[in-house]
């Protein structure tokens, strides 16, 4: 086999000159499932921002206030770790999904692959045609159809790019603040205005002119490809035990006989898929796991009354070996490491406190002697409140003798919000024990315990 392809990607010629792709349009079972996945998933993207749980946003990824929501639940910074272990876990996820069934993520979940096959190819079949139209159109000089056809085109990749830059904006400050700033007048936010206008203009970009360049060339996750994959990995592949030697099909033939494979070089496959390469030539780098080619090359096979399943979902060794899915070391080993993760995560979740509090001694500050001869130490409170209720906050040292003093007998903390105020706590000399002494301090809030944070007090040693 010629293997010269691996040398270039298949959207660039032998001069380095972009190879346009017109993938044909696609039909089949597999496809079928990728536009209701495709769809469901559009439709979540869509309205999520817009939909409130418990009061607060679906999604909320609030970078400007570090303010995260999920499901309804509020995450501040200081729940950092727990996102922390959530990439962790998404990313052990991954490579888990790429492990076994390859680059399906890609093909199947990628918003950049729903985004351009679902809805901007959609787009050029409706008003430029199939591949062979598109193809036509595209040698013809820009007058007269093809024109008018170019702007009508743009300007709905436009009206569609402003509409996911937009969506976007929704997920980092809220839909309530973004219809605010859409109903205000246009001078009040012309800050706003121009940051919209340049990610329209960012999205427009991709889905109108890198299109597939994005998953060949500029997507990291293509690349990881090669390192995660083995020979057990599960991937849409060509089965060359039965397809080869490919020849084109005669009526009535054996082809057994004749010495023939059962792919019966129609191209079909090439001429289905989006990034425009031969699956016959093996595993490659540009190849999202789409699915396309199976329901191409089955309709053929269907055609001309042979089996089905010449390209499928099969690993290298169940080509070779007509084997099934094999739970190798490295897949159990990656299962093991995610299901730990995944139930870490699900534990620091339910048992996630209500409130966070950091009490610590004013930096740079030692120990004073009041004027009653005892001894104080100046602390800093840090509380924040992840409800939805305002509390009045005090506090009470759990060591009998320690005293603790402050501007204002209460604080108010409100909901979503967090304070920082100082206060002195005052002991005995005698109480300290080698100039320091270890005790708890007892948040209250609305006359309850919501917390108790341990702190050090220091003095003199004589």
């Amino acid at each position: 086999m010629d293997d010269d392809f691996r040398d270039h990607i298949a959207t660039v010629n032998e001069k380095g000159k972009r190879v346009w792709i017109y993938p044909k349009k696609q039909t089949g079972k597999f496809f079928r499932r990728r536009q209701w996945v495709s769809y469901l998933l559009l439709l979540f993207l869509l309205v999520a921002p817009h939909i409130r749980f418990k009061g607060e946003p679906l999604i909320l990824l609030n970078v400007i206030e570090r303010k995260f929501v999920l499901f309804g639940s509020v995450f501040w910074p200081q729940d950092l770790y727990i996102f922390a272990i959530m990439m962790v876990a998404g990313v052990v996820g991954v490579v888990l999904f790429t492990v076994i069934y390859g680059r399906l993520f890609c093909g199947w979940v990628c918003p950049q692959t729903i985004f351009l096959e679902f809805v901007f190819r959609r787009i050029d079949y409706w008003i430029d045609g199939d591949w062979n139209e598109q193809k036509w159109l595209a040698k013809q000089p820009m007058r007269g159809l093809k024109l008018r056809k170019r702007i009508l085109k743009n300007a709905i990749y436009w009206a569609i790019s402003f509409i996911i830059a937009n969506t976007f904006l929704a997920y980092i400050i809220g839909a309530d603040v973004l219809f605010g700033i859409q109903t205000d007048p246009l001078y009040k936010h012309v800050g706003g205005l121009t940051a919209i206008v340049i990610f329209t203009s960012l999205f427009y970009f991709v889905f109108a002119y890198l299109r597939e360049q994005v998953c060949t060339t500029i997507c990291p996750y293509g690349r990881l490809q090669g390192v995660l994959l083995d020979p057990n990995s599960m991937v849409v592949a060509y089965d060359h035990v039965r397809g080869e030697g490919r020849a084109k099909f005669k009526k009535g033939e054996d082809r057994q006989i004749a010495g023939k494979g059962d792919c019966i070089d129609c191209h079909q496959c090439v001429n289905v898929c989006p990034t425009g390469i031969d699956i016959r030539n093996g595993t490659q780098l540009e190849c999202i796991n789409c699915t396309v080619c199976i329901d191409a090359c089955d309709h053929m096979m269907e055609g001309v009354h042979m089996e089905k399943g010449l390209i499928r979902i099969v690993s290298e060794n169940g080509i070779k070996n007509r084997t099934g899915f094999q739970w190798t070391r490295k897949v159990v080993s990656y299962t093991i490491v995610l299901s730990i993760l995944v139930g870490l995560l699900i534990v620091l979740l339910v048992t996630r406190n209500d409130f966070s509090t950091t009490i610590l001694r004013q930096r740079g500050s030692m120990y004073q002697i009041t004027e009653d001869e005892k001894i104080s130490n100046t602390f800093e409170i840090d509380l924040s409140n992840k409800t939805k209720k305002d509390f009045t906050i005090t506090l009470e040292p759990e060591y009998p003798n320690a005293e603790i003093r402050v501007a204002v007998p209460q604080f108010i903390l409100k909901k979503e919000q967090h304070l920082k105020e100082r206060f002195l706590i005052v002991m005995p000399y005698g109480d300290l024990e080698k100039g320091e002494r270890d005790f708890y301090i007892i948040v209250k809030g609305n006359g309850n315990e919501i917390d108790r944070v341990k702190v050090k007090f220091i003095g003199p040693i004589y």
